[in-house]
């Protein structure tokens, strides 16, 4: 099959499941979701709790380890790690308690992002789950790719769709992910709405055998 129709196939598989019959929710399209951040009032700091032990920061924040130790972080994710962005990693805290993932992320529309948002989701996830964790997702500004980042966390487990996730965070952060990162959360929220679709299905279907 020609790559373009292929493409179609995709797009048309996406739009037939856009729409949720049972909620009514529709994932929104790349301008609409784009909107969503001008109505963003939160003043920005360095860094901010956007969801409980889950914060976002900036390089600045990252950089110091005396503040991240006296803060009481335990874990981080640096979503700009690399010689030539964000240059920290795990001998950079050797000296206090903290687990870290890498992610080597360029902010860049054309950047696929999506190949981190399980992997730094389920750090994510193990990590909120441990007592007393406290973790910190970071880039260069702590506006696009740490945002997507934890906003395909609160997607994937903690079962928000788009709309929700970008709210929650907004309440508490002044973020913008870059057009690229968007339309890839836009993808996984209607690849989540169907997996959520098929689980229905497959359970009702249990439930008349």
């Amino acid at each position: 099959m020609p790559a373009n129709a292929t493409s179609q196939k995709k797009r048309n598989a996406y739009a037939a499941v856009a729409v949720d019959p049972d909620t009514g929710y529709s994932t929104p399209g790349a301008f609409e979701l784009e909107r969503l951040f001008w109505h963003g009032a939160t003043k920005f700091t360095h860094v901010n709790e956007v969801f409980p032990n889950l914060h976002i920061g900036d390089e600045k924040t990252a950089l110091d380890r005396y503040g991240l130790e006296k803060s009481g972080f335990t874990h981080i994710v640096n979503a700009a790690h690399g010689r030539w962005n964000v240059d920290t990693g795990t001998e950079y805290y050797s000296d206090i308690t903290i687990e870290y993932y890498g992610v080597e992320a360029d902010d860049l529309p054309t950047f696929n992002l999506s190949q981190f948002f399980y992997p730094a989701a389920e750090f994510i996830h193990k990590a909120l789950n441990i007592p007393n964790s406290k973790v910190l997702v970071h880039c260069a500004m702590g506006r696009s790719r740490s945002a997507s980042l934890v906003l395909a966390y609160l997607m994937i487990y903690e079962k928000m769709t788009i709309v929700d996730a970008i709210a929650q965070v907004l309440k508490h952060r002044c973020i913008l992910p870059n057009r690229g990162f968007l339309k890839q959360l836009r993808e996984l929220d209607i690849q989540l709405a169907l997996d959520k679709r098929e689980s229905r299905t497959m359970t009702n279907g249990t439930d008349k055998d």
